[in-house]
């Protein structure tokens, strides 16, 4: 065993998954998966560019990744937000990209030091108009890891940016993990075509929502990239049907695949009067809340989301069910998951907050008073 932090699980799970790009700009509180492949990127063959900006740093991960790389940046909040419209461009040209969004207390600079989950919502609705969206919240290091290798499994499966929802609690923390970790992570490899370069078509017209396969540029196949909508040549199109199709495809690939794509975990829920759902570093405190409520003879479970998109919705209805009295949502911001559960949960079941703003991980001793009121 090792003692290992977060932020570099996160940059040995994408060595680890293939990756042999990386392209970022330093910003606190995730420099250090950046400073990390820096160093080990150079020695396995892959490139590390330090771009002037964020904005950068996404086009050249695009860039990347149709040349055949799999690609990552890392980033926190306002680096975030100034990545979005190459995310959308990434998400409507279905190029495979992994970004790293290491939160921090917002809006603005905020509290660069601090933690938060204030980035749930931006996650899925960062970019304008309708795009898929895959988002990913490890709740330890050693998650980390495996997260980071299960984001470049799925941008690869339906070729689409991935994001993972680190924070700055996780980046931080040190755990003991496995010495050889990298010999657990299964590699989703980029399907090759299997046609020659003048049957290729970057964009099928037969319908087929993920595995697809992606040529690389400067092997002889040609085709053509535009974030405007477009048809199965990969030419702008406004004709109805090709806009209804590319469209369509878009957000399909992830909603008719939703059951496979989401995930959670479920924690002491036998019998659970009140179940606690919490995310990341804050399902934490909320696990060790639990067990003490557990040794306090209270039935309470823990629902920890682990895509925060797709929302596992069916696995949360199915862990309420009918015995559950009410829903306790935990997280470091206003209420942004509150606002997911309250939707998929019957009218009848309340949905209590407790939200946490000060940049400091919320205590179970807070949660335990909270659960006590309604219990």
């Amino acid at each position: 065993m090792r003692l290992v932090s977060g932020n570099k699980m996160i940059a040995e799970g994408a060595l680890a998954a293939g990756c042999r790009f990386f392209a970022g700009y330093p910003i606190t509180p995730s420099s250090e998966i950046m400073e990390y492949l820096a160093q080990k990127m150079p020695r396995i063959g892959g490139k590390f560019i330090q771009m002037e900006d964020e904005i950068a740093s996404m086009g050249a991960v695009i860039g990347a990744s149709l040349a055949g790389a799999k690609a990552m940046t890392a980033t926190s909040g306002p680096g975030f937000s100034l990545m979005q419209e190459h995310i959308g461009y990434a998400a409507m040209a279905e190029v495979p990209c992994v970004i790293a969004n290491v939160m921090r207390s917002g809006p603005s600079t905020g509290l660069p030091t601090k933690t938060s989950q204030g980035d749930f919502m931006q996650a899925r609705f960062g970019s304008h108009g309708d795009i898929p969206a895959i988002a990913l919240v490890p709740e330890s290091p050693i998650e980390c890891f495996h997260l980071t290798v299960r984001a470049f499994n799925l941008a690869e499966e339906y070729r689409t940016p991935v994001v993972l929802l680190s924070d700055e609690v996780n980046a931080h923390m040190r755990e003991n993990v496995p010495m050889k970790i990298e010999l657990e992570a299964e590699i989703r490899e980029r399907r090759e075509p299997e046609v020659p370069p003048s049957w290729y078509k970057h964009y099928p017209e037969e319908v087929m929502v993920r595995d697809r396969p992606m040529a690389v540029f400067g092997e002889g196949y040609r085709f053509h990239v535009t974030g405007l909508t477009h048809d199965h040549e990969g030419f702008p199109s406004s004709k109805r049907d090709q806009i209804i199709d590319c469209h369509t495809h878009l957000v399909d690939k992830v909603r008719r695949n939703a059951h496979r794509i989401a995930a959670a975990e479920k924690y002491r829920m036998r019998e659970a009067k009140i179940v606690i759902v919490a995310a990341g570093s804050a399902a934490r405190s909320a696990k060790e809340a639990v067990k003490m409520l557990r040794n306090m003879r209270i039935k309470i479970g823990l629902f920890r989301p682990i895509t925060m998109w797709p929302f596992p919705k069916k696995q949360l209805q199915e862990a309420v069910g009918r015995k559950a009295k009410a829903v306790l949502v935990v997280e470091q911001n206003f209420g942004q998951m509150a606002v997911i559960v309250r939707y998929y949960m019957p009218r009848r079941m309340p949905v209590v907050h407790l939200n946490q703003v000060d940049g400091e991980l919320i205590e179970p001793e807070k949660i335990i008073a909270k659960v006590t009121e309604l219990y």
